[in-house]
């Protein structure tokens, strides 16, 4: 069944401090289990949700560069703190700590994928949505959408280094 898009509606959606958005994928990506507090923030059942590519949820103002510093390190086996902005399925927006881990085999290889993610700081969104709509417009800049991934990961790459930080420890800064 195809999914129609989602238009965002700029209506932003909270949850509670205490609350932790939780869901299992596949290696590939695919939904496998959301918790309750899932489908209560994205607004999307559990039927609607299972075996469904985690970036139905993924708003149009996150940058490409983030997912694909994301995804490097988690096919790596390694885990990462990022903050994700999603799109409900009225098409608002909620922002969260995002908290990805693989789950690993015996052998070490990747079964799929855990992601806890909680109710972000203000404070750190006020640095994060500036440096992630400076990187979406750097995406968008170039013809190729091949070039301008590269230059965004270039930029935040520089940001990075500037702050002598890596992702997550800047993440885990704010």
């Amino acid at each position: 069944m195809a999914r129609q898009p989602v238009r965002p509606t700029g209506e932003r959606v909270n949850f509670a401090e205490n609350e932790i958005i939780v869901s299992k994928t596949d290696p590939k990506g695919r939904i496998t289990y959301c918790n309750d507090i899932f489908v209560k923030v994205s607004g999307y059942s559990e039927s609607e949700t299972l075996g469904q590519p985690h970036s139905f949820i993924r708003h149009p103002d996150m940058p490409r560069s983030v997912f694909k510093l994301l995804w490097d390190k988690i096919e790596a086996g390694q885990e990462i703190f990022a903050y994700v902005k999603n799109r409900t399925k009225k098409g608002g927006y909620y922002w969260v700590l995002a908290h990805v881990t693989p789950s690993l085999d015996d052998k070490g290889r990747v079964l799929g994928f855990h992601s806890n993610r909680r109710f972000p700081k203000a404070s750190a969104l006020a640095v994060i949505e500036p440096l992630y709509k400076e990187l979406r417009a750097i995406e968008e800049k170039p013809d190729s959408r091949k070039d301008g991934l590269k230059a965004a990961q270039d930029r935040l790459n520089a940001v990075l280094q500037e702050k002598g930080l890596a992702y997550d420890e800047f993440v885990l800064s704010l």
